[in-house]
Parts: C-alpha cells; structure tokens; sequence
C-alpha cells in the first residue's frame, strides 16, 4: 500500500511539474532581452580586454575558474567571434537586473565599497566610483541604452543623469 502511494505522489510531481515548484522560484523573462545585444558587443565586451595599471584583464580570470565564464580568446585572436560574443552576452546578461545599478553584480563586485560596490571581487576593485568612465558605460547598458544612443552620465539609478 505504502509503495502505491508513493509511485502515485511520484507520478503527480512528473506529471505536474508546477505542483512541485513554488511560483516564485519560476524564473521570469530573461535579462539578456531587455539589453542591447550591439551595446554589449561595441562597448561592453572591450572592458573585459582593457588593460588597467595594477590589475589583469577581467579575460584572464573570466575566462577560466569564476562563475560569470566569458568565452576564452581563440588562439592569436585579439577579441571574440560573432558566437563568442553571443556566449559571452548570455553570461554577463545573467549577471544583470536590468535597469538595476544598486543589484546588478556585474556593477557591484569591480566597484570599490566605498564608492558603492560590495565588500568582495576576488579580481579586486577596477573603479574607485560610479563616476568611472567604464562603469558608466556598463550601467548605460544595465538601463537599456542601444548601441546607437549617446551614453548620459549615471548618478546611482537609471533616468538620473544629464541627457
């Protein structure tokens, strides 16, 4: 009897997925289609490049052992292939809140605490503030900015800035 029971209760969860899952787990619309897929191309992905004094390139560790996994070069290139630089969207976009600078991890873990960013980037802190032209040009692209569109400075939420 005990055995019945529970291939029946096992049968219902596969059968009924949704009885299982709670619906707040249920993941919502994907961050990657709110973001410009050419903004991330043309001006997200060179940041990852850049060469910064006192620091490596974000590549050299994203593309290895971290769990936001850029794409590795391909051998003698010096950037990513058009299904690299999709791969690569994929994995930034899901570290992105669109529209969100204070939840976005992607803007948070590089910035120093001070300046507004959390307390730990294992690959340390690349921009003392908000104000760093490379963190604004990430947070135009977390608040929707196209490829073609003038960036405007940021002061701490999407629609504050100068146009």
């Amino acid at each position: 009897m005990r055995v019945a029971l529970l291939l029946l209760l096992l049968a219902a969860f596969l059968i009924f997925p949704a009885i299982a899952v709670p619906s707040a787990q249920t993941p919502g619309p994907s961050a990657a289609s709110a973001l410009d897929y050419e903004y991330f191309k043309t001006k997200v992905q060179p940041i990852f490049l850049a060469k910064r004094d006192g620091h490596t390139r974000c590549v050299s560790c994203h593309s290895k052992g971290t769990p936001m996994r850029l794409q590795a070069l391909s051998p003698g290139a010096t950037t990513w292939n058009e299904d690299q630089s999709r791969r690569n969207f994929q994995a930034v976009a899901a570290r992105v809140i669109p529209r969100d600078l204070t939840s976005s991890k992607l803007l948070l873990h590089p910035l120093l605490s001070e300046g507004g960013g959390d307390f730990y980037h294992s690959g340390g802190k690349h921009w003392n503030s908000f104000l760093d032209p490379e963190w604004q040009t990430l947070a135009n692209w977390v608040c929707g900015r196209k490829a073609s569109e003038k960036l405007v400075e940021l002061t701490g939420a999407c629609g504050e800035g100068a146009e």
